[in-house]
């Protein structure tokens, strides 16, 4: 495989490891600010980045292999947009991010680029208002609200 998957989240970066269908630890730091240029990817609960290996493309041409890279790291997010579209998740796939600082960051050596990053956000919110209206006009105080 030449793509890797990292998990940034508030409590560290984890590497997905497809063969275990398990989150390792990677760095215990918060890098979710590296993650891209815009302001939600500090605040969304997840932000993957993708991570390419050069070293393990040996029949593609070092020219090549971001292109090779990017269109494996394409797939990779239409599979999370998918994912994300059938939990009722928001995310974003975005190319404008810091490629040599997240790399950086994230403690990748020299054969490792960053492709990507995809920012997985929360469930469409309820309007908090509808919520507290619908609780007001209701008289009994046994009505189960957890659902609005």
């Amino acid at each position: 495989m030449v793509i890797d998957v990292y998990a940034a989240m508030a409590d560290g970066v984890w590497l997905y490891d497809p063969t275990r269908h398990a989150l390792l630890p990677h760095l215990k730091a918060d890098i979710q600010p590296q993650t891209g240029l815009e302001d939600f990817v500090v605040t969304a609960p997840l932000d993957l980045v993708y991570v390419a290996h050069g070293d393990r493309m040996r029949d593609i041409s070092h020219e090549e292999q971001r292109l090779y890279a990017s269109v494996d790291t394409g797939f990779i997010g239409q599979n999370v947009y998918l994912f994300c579209a059938s939990e009722g998740l928001a995310t974003v796939f975005r190319g404008a991010v810091d490629h040599r600082g997240l790399a950086r960051a994230m403690q990748l050596d020299e054969a490792q680029f960053v492709t990507f990053a995809q920012t997985v956000g929360y469930p469409k919110a309820v309007d908090r208002g509808i919520r507290q209206r619908l609780a007001s006009a209701v008289a009994s105080p046994d009505l189960d609200l957890s659902w609005c």
